[in-house]
């Protein structure tokens, strides 16, 4: 049996491929968006949770990105080889290492901002409002582990 991708085979009734396939275009659009600053969109969202909740462990990093702990842990290393971030093994607990923003990795934040509010409003604006606020709430709050 032979499908067609977006000619009603069944590879386009699966969840997994359509999810991915529109997930890898609009990490293109806030890829590209970002390049200006030499960041991917993974590379942002980790910068940013690390300055919403520094210093923060890599565990907590991995589980609110939803990340295995090695995948979170190979992230953090080029962050942290371009200064972006610090690791620092925790006071409390010397088995945990915590990350936090540098002086560098905040300045990075807030020139990616902006273009990354673009990307935002930008994606918005082609999906529709209603429509992107709607489905970002029901991808956050899908929980089919």
């Amino acid at each position: 049996m032979t499908t067609q991708s977006r000619g009603g085979g069944a590879i386009d009734l699966c969840y997994a491929t359509t999810l991915r396939r529109a997930s890898r275009r609009i990490s293109q659009r806030y890829d590209h968006a970002l390049a200006p600053v030499g960041l991917r969109a993974t590379q942002f969202a980790m910068l940013v949770t690390v300055q919403e909740r520094q210093p923060i462990a890599i565990n907590e990093l991995a589980d609110l990105l939803d990340l295995d702990r090695t995948t979170a842990g190979k992230n953090v290393r080029p962050l942290e080889q371009h200064g972006l971030v610090a690791t620092r093994t925790s006071p409390a607990d010397r088995r945990i290492r915590t990350i936090a923003l540098t002086d560098a990795g905040a300045d990075l934040i807030a020139r990616a901002l902006p273009l990354w509010r673009d990307a935002q409003r930008d994606t918005e604006v082609q999906i529709g409002a209603a429509l992107a606020t709607d489905l970002r709430e029901r991808l956050r709050d899908l929980d089919i582990g």
